[in-house]
């Protein structure tokens, strides 16, 4: 099999300075996302991943881009030291979905932790800034709302989801405290609920599996009673706000919520999957998952002051985007991909040995 090509398309009127960029996590839904948007802004991108819930499938056509290497590497152990000098590293290695993050949830927490504890060591090593994804699972089940980065959560430190909810928490400490202590320049984004192709089929989330039920015409599966509420944000949105965030004014400091405040039941959201699929799929109710959050709003004041930056696509139209997506995976299922010639690509030469 050899790389698919692919066209990158770079802005027209902007000089761009290339930058070594590592992301970590980057064969997952929103990694790879990231991977695309990097190299076609001009940057040499090397994705880390372990390929827990990450895909080949989804970075394949990168290869042909000519500035992409792949390294295949939990995140839990250190970086190879005979990787190139990064000047950023995103760091969105985690499982992001309950039923992914909570198959080991100890290894769930190291990856937190120690992947946290890693990229910071790394980038004070190579003199990089970093930007560590959060989430808005931070907050919890909230008592406040909409939640603002002032915020402190309501979370249940012991609970089946705290494995993701307290290793962000962690991981936010982590890392800002090991930022002051070694002047390590660092952006944290708490994200909020994104959806968009490349999703997985089974991580379980409500937008995955509205839509698949919908089109293969099964029950669409409401947890309780369907009144608790989520703001999504269309991935493309999502990445705008990461990349302007790790190029930020080098004052800007602290936690940035990144997602869509326009609210939405759960049940409306389930209503609309079936009008945009052309759906005759009923809905049937069940239990509501223990510490599953009522509502969840980002206050995004932060973000538009300072990055000037809001998601602009209307849920309909993203969904009509991810319907096509999973449409079209239904029709034709991803086949497996030969990785040998990744591995060759991914290789590290003496060339691009550790640089300092």
């Amino acid at each position: 099999m050899h790389a698919i090509e692919v066209k990158i398309r770079r802005p027209r009127g902007r000089t761009v300075v290339r930058k070594t960029i590592a992301v970590t996590g980057g064969a997952g839904f929103l990694g790879s996302h990231l991977c695309e948007h990097l190299l076609a802004l001009g940057h040499h991108v090397v994705c880390i991943d372990n390929f827990d819930t990450g895909r080949h499938a989804n970075i394949v056509h990168l290869f042909g881009a000519g500035e992409f290497d792949l390294v295949e590497h939990d995140m839990v152990l250190p970086l190879p030291a005979q990787l190139p000098r990064f000047e950023q590293i995103y760091n969105l290695a985690c499982p992001a979905s309950p039923r992914h993050y909570q198959r080991d949830p100890v290894h769930t927490l190291q990856t937190c932790a120690m992947g946290a504890m890693h990229v910071m060591q790394r980038a004070g090593h190579d003199g990089a800034r970093v930007l560590h994804a959060s989430t808005s699972e931070v907050y919890g089940d909230p008592d406040v709302h909409p939640q603002s980065e002032a915020y402190f959560g309501n979370v249940n430190p012991v609970g089946p989801r705290s494995c993701y909810d307290e290793g962000k928490r962690f991981a936010e400490t982590l890392c800002t405290d090991f930022a002051r202590q070694a002047e390590v320049p660092l952006r944290i984004a708490r994200i909020f609920n994104t959806y968009g192709p490349r999703m997985r089929a089974d991580d379980g989330r409500v937008v995955s599996n509205f839509i698949l039920q919908a089109l293969k015409g099964e029950d669409i599966t409401l947890y309780g009673d369907g009144s608790q509420t989520r703001s999504f944000c269309y991935v493309d949105d999502l990445i705008d706000g990461l990349v302007r965030l790790m190029n930020s004014d080098a004052n800007f400091s602290g936690p940035v919520n990144l997602g869509n405040p326009a609210q939405i039941t759960v049940l409306q959201l389930a209503e609309l999957v079936i009008e945009r699929t052309g759906s005759h799929s009923p809905i049937v109710r069940g239990p509501l998952p223990v510490d599953a959050p009522r509502r969840r709003q980002p206050d995004i004041a932060k973000a538009r002051a300072h990055l000037g930056w809001s998601a602009s696509t209307d849920l309909a139209e993203g969904l009509d985007r991810t319907i096509d997506y999973f449409a079209t995976q239904l029709a034709c299922p991803v086949p497996q991909v030969d990785t040998s010639f990744m591995l060759e690509r991914a290789a590290p030469s003496e060339d691009a040995a550790l640089q300092g």
